[in-house]
């Protein structure tokens, strides 16, 4: 089977919101609010994609999506390893349809991102990681980091 990578256009906001929410039940979210997340998903990514907040990536099978990923961009002061305060990457919705897994389509995917990364000159990337997706972006580079996190809201 051959695939094909091509930049995610406004089009593909129904595919990448449906990919988002079959990830979180591959996961194990059973919560009936998925039904709305892709909702509001694929409306955000509409405006998203059109602006360029949200540049993604789909793979195709005979002309199919099967498998996408995207990355939204974070503004970020300095450091000493991004002195202009370049924005960072933070990559997401990376799903691959069941009957297209353990083919190399994630691994493609995100190296496709990182080298558009470097191409627009963004000094990072980061993204959370399933357990069944870590081994593939650890042997693409990524370690963990020192990040915590709090959930504040409750809707």
């Amino acid at each position: 089977m051959s695939y094909r990578l091509r930049a995610a256009t406004v089009a593909d906001a129904p595919t990448i919101a449906r990919h988002r929410v079959a990830m979180f039940r591959d996961m194990g979210l059973t919560d009936p609010a998925l039904d709305t997340v892709e909702t509001v998903t694929r409306v955000r990514l509409e405006g998203e994609l059109a602006s360029g907040t949200y540049v993604g990536w789909i793979a195709e099978s005979d002309g199919q999506p099967v498998a996408g990923a995207g990355v939204m961009f974070h503004p970020y002061h300095p450091t000493v390893t991004n002195l202009r305060g370049q924005p960072t990457a933070y990559i997401l919705n990376v799903y691959t349809e069941p009957a297209h897994r353990r083919r190399g389509l994630a691994r493609l995917l995100v190296a496709e991102i990182l080298a558009w990364c470097v191409a627009h000159d963004i000094p990072r990337a980061s993204l959370h990681a399933s357990e069944a997706g870590r081994s593939v972006y650890e042997q693409l580079g990524f370690v963990s980091t020192n990040e915590l996190r709090v959930d504040l809201a409750k809707e």
